[in-house]
Parts: C-alpha cells; structure tokens; sequence
C-alpha cells in the first residue's frame, strides 16, 4: 500500500509547478546521515510521523492551518521543492488531498508514499491490513506499486468516506507503515522508529477503549452531522447518524441543500430524538447556520469538528478530547 504516484494528465497539469533544479532530485534524506525529511499533506499525518520518528525525522505539513482546506488547496512553487526533498510523503488519498499527487507527478520523486485510506477496512480493494507482513520487502514493494496503478490520481470514490483519520482503528495500520518506512530509510535507527509506533499505538488503543466505554453507555443514541468526517469516530461510539443523506452530500461537496431534504433535516431536531449536532469548524453555509441555530433553538448540543489538529494538540490529545466533548453532550 506504499507506492509511487502517478498522476492523472489533467491534475498533472494543474499542478506540476516549474522550479529549476528541484524535478527529480529526491532522495531519502538519511543517507547523509541527517533526518529523514518527511512531507505530510496535512498536520494530522505529519504529527503522527514525528511521534514515530521523534529526532530522527523532520517533518513539514503541507497544510497546518485550520483556515486551509485539502480540498481545494492550490500547491506553490514552495511546496514543489519540498517534495522533491522528501525522504518520505505521507497523504490521505481518496480524492482528499490530491494536490499531493501532482506534486509527487511533477517532481518525479522516488520517495515512498504512504495513502492513507488504503488502510481502512471500508476502502475498496483493501488487501487486508490486519495480515500486512514484511517479511518479504520485494513482494511488498511490488504488490504496493501494482496497486497504486490500479488507484492512480485517487479521484473521490463514491460511496467511500476518504476521512479516515478520524478511524482509529485505520491510523493504527497508518503508523504501523510509517514506521516500517522509516525504517526501511534509516535502518540504524529502526529500533527508536519501533519504539515510536508502539508509544503511539497505545495511545490509539486508548482511545479506542474510549469509544468502547461510550458505546456502551450509549449505543443508539442518534447523532446529525452537517458533513460526514467524523463518522468513522461516531460509529465506534455505537451513535446512530440520522442526517439524511443528500443533506451531508450537498454541503460536503458545496452545493445547495433540496429544499425538501432541509425539511426534513429540521424536522428531525425538532421532533428531539436528536441527541447531538456535530458541524465542521472549518466550513459552513447558510443551511449549516440553520441547522445549527434549529437545533440551539431545541436545546440540542452543537459540536465543531475540525479536519485539521488544532494549535496546541497532538492527533491523541485532540482525538481523545473530540471523545470527551461527545461524552459530555450525551451525559447531559
């Protein structure tokens, strides 16, 4: 599932970028004895690999800011560069951040990248994480590289949900490759980058109990999301999504919300089976702002999410305080 990445003609041009002296330069970093250099497409990726690599990588998040969107980001010149440099490229794929492709494209990096989504159990094609074995590296880089072609470009998949970071379980198998990248890289250290995944993969399995323990209390409990991110997290929580379907998909993709769909989305708070309304921080509309006033109108708690860390926070830190704050809203 660690492959190189090849473009599609059209996103290839949008984003092969001219730098002198930059297309085809990559090589890993450590091999002057240095740190990896890795290059994540947001912090939620790059957070993860400094917790695995800890001095032993230097990582640059392409996007850090919760005032940017994956979604629509436009790579500079800068960010060319810093892929060509990379030692490492960490994306989420699934149509998510394909920017990254066409840096990967435009600079002919030979670095190895790590997609996320080809992680989760809901991906289609999933080879089966839970067996993943590297005993045998050759058969892993060419069984890695035969399925990047199958999925070149990662365009959005229908029916798929690309958020996956939001799945615990899936970022586990996320690290778990990250440090065996690493190690492949900077083999001197790969005993710290073991050690790294194992910290961190304790973590994950906190907050997996977490999850456990409120699914538990509260299994059924009906939930309403203005866009589905975080439902990979409210599914482990055992929490029903009641939002109707053509609601999430229009906003998500920033379209206008059918009247009649808005009804029925506002007819759900109002009927108060609702337990919690859930709406990401970085994006809204004016379907968003009605469904978020109906439901404060109906005493119903309102949650913002974001898609990327907040200053301040680590990937465990803020996926164990998004737990609280849905704990608290259903405790209430």
């Amino acid at each position: 599932m660690t492959r190189r990445v090849i473009a599609p003609a059209a996103l290839l041009a949008a984003s092969a970028l001219v730098l002198a002296g930059c297309a085809g330069s990559a090589t890993p970093a450590a091999s002057d004895g240095g740190p990896v250099q890795v290059v994540a497409s947001t912090n939620v990726y790059g957070d993860i690999a400094a917790a695995i690599g800890g001095d032993h990588v230097e990582v640059t998040s392409i996007i850090d800011s919760l005032s940017q969107d994956p979604h629509s980001y436009e790579a500079s010149a800068k960010d060319q560069l810093t892929v060509s440099r990379a030692g490492l490229i960490i994306e989420n794929g699934g149509g998510y951040d394909a920017f990254l492709d066409g840096l990967v494209e435009a600079t002919g990096t030979e670095a190895p990248v790590v997609t996320a989504v080809e992680y989760s159990h809901d991906y289609p094609d999933n080879e089966g994480h839970d067996d993943h074995d590297h005993a045998d590296d050759d058969a892993h880089t060419d069984a890695a590289d035969d399925h990047g072609d199958d999925h070149a470009g990662h365009d959005h998949i229908e029916g798929f949900n690309e958020h996956v970071w939001y799945d615990p379980h899936t970022i586990a198998h996320v690290a778990e490759e990250i440090a065996h990248e690493l190690s492949e890289i900077d083999p001197a250290n790969a005993a710290d980058y073991q050690a790294g995944y194992e910290t961190f993969a304790a973590g994950v399995a906190d907050l997996e109990s977490s999850l456990e323990q409120l699914a538990t209390a509260h299994a059924g409990a009906k939930i309403f999301v203005t866009e589905p991110v975080p439902l990979y997290l409210t599914a482990a929580a055992g929490l029903a999504n009641v939002t109707p379907d053509a609601f999430s998909e229009a906003v998500e993709e920033g379209q206008d919300v059918p009247p009649a769909t808005l009804l029925e989305a506002l007819n759900l708070l109002a009927a108060g089976d609702v337990s919690t309304v859930i709406v990401n921080a970085q994006t809204g509309g004016a379907e968003t702002t009605e469904v978020t006033t109906a439901a404060e109108d109906a005493g119903i708690p309102v949650l913002e999410f974001t898609e990327l860390i907040p200053d301040g926070e680590t990937y465990l830190t803020w996926m164990q305080a998004n737990i609280a704050d849905l704990a608290g809203t259903l405790t209430r």
